[in-house]
């Protein structure tokens, strides 16, 4: 880069800031005399002037044409006391300043000796010399605002603009106005009110109804806001800079509004014909009367009267009078009348609507959570509406009418105050009555389980749906159906014996399910409303899901049943007939059962039902060890016999019915019984006919057929196999040849004459069977089936069985009940009558609650037999002594 000139560097005449010349000029020391700077000059001028165009600008450091350097030594340049010196401006040598001329404008510029114009300057031009008067200023805007006022006011359009009228306020707020503003302000809002706001109002009040003065109460407060709204624009400045930080002055917006409440509600008259105004409309609301007009100006009112602040003072406190008032009345009226539905119905659409019409017309929230309190005192607490909610015979009847709805209604009423636990005495009195009806109703005990699993649905369907799974009404529902499930009472259902029905009717509804799959279970059960029974079928889902669907529910009803004692007899003879007659529709639902029935009650309940399926799997291998014996024999039996060795311990105790066996199947049964005792040393087989079933193959006059039969059916059919078609047999003659009792033969000959399929004819016609009938082959028998079963009597429970049945539950209960006293008399030896009646039923719950007196019955039984004796104590109480 080339160095510049050094001269070019310190003349600073380029510079435009006089400081940076200033620096340049005395950045060489006075004190060097050695140094010297050249200058520019010429009678042309020096300077560029600002408008030259950029390529026609001096560089600095280069002189111009004409221009020669003189050389100025630092001393002459810092020498001021000399009248002659060189011009740094204009000048080309040693001059003298020029005068200086006044302008006739008044700006003075130097002269130049060339006549050259001197440096520029900036001219202002109408410039005032004098101030406007302050005062006079203060009274135009102060007028302006006064007119602006009275146009607002009036309703007429404003002179000047906003923009105007706003700066105006602004000015005189900067000069301390502000007060004056605001003082002038009030006194003209508070005489437009009462001029034309007042006094037509008041004018008004006699000649008008109150809802038609409302209406002009609210027009004239539209109005009102709508010109405090100009006026605040116009006087937004005086409100947030003056008024904003005044502690003791309202807003201009809070100052309309007092002085419109002040100006309308002063004046009581007024005052109480808009407020009865406002209460006459909210009663037209809730009489139904109400129209879209009337409710909007019912919500214009709340609104207006929250802005003047008369809410709370004067509105609010009628209001929840009257609103008192009309809910006792209407309280009071439809108590008396109305059902317990009906009645909760309107106290729920009540509240609903009166909460609702809070919201809607925009009442306070202290009004609404009031208005909710009165409504709960006056139609839940108070007058003895609580007797009417909670009323035992009213609560059933709608547990009874599945009132879903009026039900969910009264437990919202009721849980407003907390009173749901008050339902469980209701809720409990309705299930055990009904619970009760359906365990005891001897006409219909068949469908006792089918009703119970319904009535148990419909009870959960109402806890969940109606009363929101409360946790004390599910504890009632548990406790009340457990209950009325183990109540027992001697009747002939249960053969005068103290045993709870149920349990014997859960184990017939199991076997009618693993009889007969889940189809069978659901033909039983009644369809729901508006579905059929082909609706229930879900043929499509797997039947051993539907199975297991059906046990599990059923196992639900197991759980509330303390005695199972019952239930497992039952469900041992039940099984027992399943497993020997082969009449179970599943293994694996079978076997699903009896894991169930281990998980609920244990192994020791379900150790004699496992053994009885070890007995049929140890039978079927006894059958084909048989078979393989007659295989070697020459000549074995024509009848194909299978034999069932059953452990006496485990299976259900069977009478010993007589019956004569024809003579080969007597030989057959000889054959068996021997290869069983060649295997088995010092055991004793015991026949069991009334359990056997077998195959008849018959040549009939329309065809031939197959008969599944029962060994006592097959004895009454084979005395026809030599005789003549025609052939008639005496009631006697078959008794005689077959050795069964009346009872049995007439049981078995009634199944064989007078049943569906009927292969005997019997004179004269009945379905009675009677000692002097007689019998014949019914030549005339047809059926489209080769196999027909007519065995499905034997497969039914007779009334001596079941009877059978329940008298020994009853003493094996006796039984168990002596064991547990002398148990806990050994254990105590001495013990008062109270506690061992309480240590008993301890020790016995398990398999079901007794009751005392049979609890006496036995301890009187076992001091008969010496187990031991009574004695009186000190205080004479009995107690009791063990005797060793």
């Amino acid at each position: 880069m080339p160095r510049r000139d050094p001269s070019a560097e310190a003349s600073g005449v380029k510079s435009k800031n006089p400081k940076s010349k200033k620096s340049a000029l005395t950045s060489r020391s006075p004190r060097s005399p050695s140094r010297s700077f050249q200058f520019f000059h010429s009678s042309q001028q020096a300077l560029e002037e600002p408008d030259a165009s950029p390529s026609k600008r001096r560089k600095v450091g280069h002189p111009l044409p004409g221009q020669t350097l003189e050389t100025m030594t630092v001393d002459q340049m810092y020498d001021f006391t000399k009248p002659n010196h060189v011009d740094l401006t204009y000048g080309n040598g040693p001059t003298t300043m020029t005068t200086v001329q006044k302008k006739p404008s008044g700006i003075t510029r130097p002269s130049h000796p060339s006549g050259e114009p001197g440096p520029k300057r900036l001219v202002v031009k109408n410039l005032r010399k004098t101030r406007a008067d302050p005062d006079k200023y203060v009274t135009d805007v102060s007028n302006q605002l006064n007119a602006a006022l009275s146009a607002v006011l009036a309703d007429e359009k404003i002179a000047c603009s906003n923009e105007e009228l706003y700066k105006g306020v602004e000015n005189l707020c900067r000069q301390n106005k502000a007060a004056m503003l605001y003082s002038n302000l009030c006194e003209k809002c508070r005489h437009g009110i009462s001029s034309r706001i007042e006094k037509p109002l008041n004018a008004k009040v006699s000649k008008m109804h109150d809802s038609e003065l409302l209406q002009e109460v609210i027009k004239e407060w539209d109005a009102w806001t709508e010109r405090l709204r100009i006026i605040r624009s116009i006087y937004f400045f005086l409100d947030r800079s003056y008024l904003l930080h005044s502690a003791s002055l309202p807003s201009i917006e809070e100052m309309g509004t007092n002085e419109f409440r002040n100006s309308i509600f002063s004046y009581q008259i007024l005052k109480r014909r808009i407020l009865n105004g406002a209460y006459l409309l909210i009663a037209a609301s809730r009489e139904g009367q109400d129209t879209t007009q009337s409710n909007e100006l019912l919500r214009k009112v709340i609104k207006m009267f929250h802005a003047l602040t008369v809410y709370t003072s004067d509105f609010e406190p009628e209001l929840l009078g009257r609103s008192s008032s009309y809910i006792a009345s209407w309280s009071d009226e439809n108590a008396a009348t109305l059902s317990l539905a009906q009645y909760v119905e309107g106290s729920q659409k009540l509240i609903d609507l009166e909460l609702q019409r809070c919201d809607r017309f925009g009442l306070d929230s202290t009004t609404r959570s009031s208005l909710e309190m009165n409504l709960e005192d006056l139609l839940i607490d108070q007058n003895g509406r609580q007797e009417k909610l909670l009323n035992t015979t009213a609560i059933g009847q709608l547990l009874q009418d599945d009132a879903v709805e009026a039900l969910n209604q009264l437990y919202k009423l009721l849980q407003r105050r907390k009173l749901c636990d008050k339902l469980r005495a209701p809720f409990d009195a309705y299930i055990s009555d009904q619970g009760s009806k359906i365990v005891f109703d001897e006409a219909r005990e068949q469908e006792m389980v089918v009703r119970l699993l319904d009535f148990k649905k419909k009870l959960e369907s109402i806890w969940e749906n109606c009363f929101g799974r409360h946790e004390g009404l599910g504890h009632t529902l548990r406790e009340s159906f457990e209950a009325f499930i183990n109540k027992s009472q001697r009747s002939n259902m249960n053969w005068g014996t103290d045993n709870p029905k149920p349990g014997e009717m859960i184990a017939k509804h199991v076997d009618m399910i693993l009889k007969g799959g889940w189809r069978a279970a659901a033909s039983n059960t009644a369809p729901a409303k508006g579905a059929s029974h082909e609706d229930v079928d879900m043929s499509g889902e797997d039947e051993d899901a539907q199975i297991k669907e059906q046990l599990d529910q059923v196992l639900e009803l197991f759980r509330f049943v303390h005695g199972k004692a019952v239930f497992e007899a039952f469900y041992k003879r039940d099984l027992a007939r399943r497993l020997l007659l082969n009449r179970s529709a599943s293994a694996d639902a079978e076997k699903s059962m009896l894991t169930r029935l281990k998980s609920e009650c244990g192994a020791g309940f379900t150790h004699n039902l496992e053994q009885m399926f070890k007995d049929m799997e140890l039978a079927r291998e006894e059958v084909t060890s048989y078979k393989s014996m007659l295989d070697q024999l020459e000549g074995k039996p024509e009848i194909d016999l299978n034999v069932s060795v059953l452990s006496s311990a485990a299976w259900p105790s069977y009478p010993d019915i007589p019956l004569i066996i024809p003579r080969d199947v007597e030989q057959a049964t000889s054959l068996f019984e021997q290869h069983y005792k060649s295997k088995h040393t010092g055991r004793r087989l015991g026949w069991k006919h009334s359990l056997a079933h077998c195959q008849l193959k018959a040549n009939l006059p329309k065809g031939n057929k197959e008969f599944v039969v029962s060994s006592y059916q097959a004895v009454v059919l084979l005395l026809f196999k030599d005789r003549s078609s025609n052939s008639e047999i005496l009631y006697a003659e078959i008794q005689a040849a077959s050795g069964l009792g009346d009872t049995e033969l007439q049981r078995t000959l009634q199944s064989l004459a007078c049943a569906r399929y009927r292969i005997l004819s019997k004179t004269p016609k009945g379905k009675d069977v009677h000692s002097t009938d007689t019998f014949s082959l019914n030549t005339a028998f047809a059926d489209p089936k080769y196999r027909i079963k007519i065995n499905q009597i034997q497969a039914k429970e007779t009334k001596e069985e079941n009877k059978e049945t329940h008298e020994r539950v009853a003493a094996d209960r006796a039984y168990e009940t002596q064991a547990a006293v002398v148990r806990i008399m050994k254990q105590k030896k001495t013990i008062s009558h109270v506690l061992l009646v309480s240590e008993v039923i301890g020790a016995t719950k398990s398999r079901g609650v007794l009751e005392g007196a049979e609890i006496k019955k036995n301890i009187e039984r076992l001091i008969e037999k010496e187990y031991m004796e009574r004695e009186e104590t000190e205080d004479g109480k009995t107690a009791y002594k063990y005797l060793a």
